[in-house]
């Protein structure tokens, strides 16, 4: 692509400063610019809609929709579209869900602005970036037995300190389901208890406390 025609970007971020941050790194590239910034998912579709980017670097907790929603809109509207996710999150099930909606790079935010710039470039180039680091966090995540949305659901109150009997309540399930649940889901993750399971939980993203 020539000098005359920049990449186009969109960054979504809900915090204002990382958003200037981001801006202010792209447009010091002669081969870059940023098109538009939006501050949730809901606009980052919208403005993605209307000035059709070449890129879109897109935060993967945002308020109204959240970045893994974005990524999937987008992409059902632009199969073709080139999206980035750059997170504060490193859990392997984030990074596993952003790409299965369609990105194509996953990045942290503390990764030195080469990186960004690099991956940048390369996702625009049609391939695909993702750290090594990151890689490997990804296959470990590809070796497990995913956990159903129930599993998922009684593991989120586990994390918050529920019993049994308060997950039967909350889910209008009755407690031997649950405990066939937890059973489960205690084998899938490959530990021996509830601690165990929670503290898996949010080390790897299945679960976060917001």
């Amino acid at each position: 692509m020539g000098k005359d025609k920049p990449i186009r970007i969109l960054v979504a971020d809900d915090h204002f400063v990382v958003r200037m941050g981001l801006a202010a790194l792209i447009n010091t590239q002669p081969d870059m610019t940023v098109v538009a910034e939006a501050t949730n998912g809901k606009e980052a579709v919208e403005l993605f809609r209307r000035h059709r980017p070449d890129i879109a670097l897109l935060d993967l907790r945002m308020p109204e929709m959240n970045g893994i929603e974005a990524i999937a809109a987008i992409r059902n509207e632009f199969p073709d579209a080139r999206l980035v996710v750059l997170s504060s999150y490193d859990g392997d099930e984030d990074i596993y869900r952003a790409l299965q909606a369609g990105a194509r790079g996953y990045l942290l935010k503390n990764m030195l602005r080469e990186g960004v710039l690099e991956t940048i470039r390369t996702v625009h180039a049609g391939l695909r970036r993702i750290p090594e680091d990151i890689a490997a966090r990804l296959a470990e995540r590809m070796s497990r037995d995913p956990l159903t949305p129930r599993e998922i659901e009684v593991l989120e109150l586990i994390v918050r300190g529920k019993s049994n009997k308060e997950i039967a309540y909350a889910l209008k399930i009755t407690e031997g389901t649950v405990k066939i649940h937890v059973n489960n889901i205690l084998n899938k993750l490959g530990v021996a208890d509830r601690t165990q399971a929670a503290i898996f939980a949010l080390k790897h993203g299945l679960v976060h406390l917001e």
